[in-house]
């Protein structure tokens, strides 16, 4: 596995219940601030291997990325179930909720 695919996985198994990160976020912690696709990919691909918190990644503007309807419609059950709120816009206010790492992630 890629050092940077280990950094993202570990990452996302950090966030807490009720806190987000966008996938930016993730992949600038993780060591490559351009990485946000690898990053979705890597959850789509590795979620359920890891029993990673995949919910708890939302894109920049505090928004559900999935176009699948139902999928989407999950991950905000799961961010409810956690005590997320939605605005009435549907987004997530990141002042509130996004998680900042205790240390930077400086590999």
């Amino acid at each position: 596995m890629l050092p940077f695919t280990e950094r993202v996985i570990q990452i996302i198994r950090d966030i807490p219940a009720g806190r987000v990160m966008t996938y930016g976020q993730v992949a600038g912690a993780a060591g490559n601030p351009r990485g946000a696709r690898q990053v979705a990919r890597i959850l789509h691909s590795m979620s359920a291997k890891y029993d990673l918190p995949w919910h708890r990644v939302i894109n920049a503007q505090g928004g559900i990325s999935t176009s699948d309807e139902e999928e989407g419609g999950l991950q905000r059950k799961l961010l409810e179930a956690e005590g997320v709120e939605f605005m009435e816009n549907g987004k997530v206010d990141l002042r509130v909720y996004r998680w900042f790492p205790k240390e930077d992630f400086m590999w």
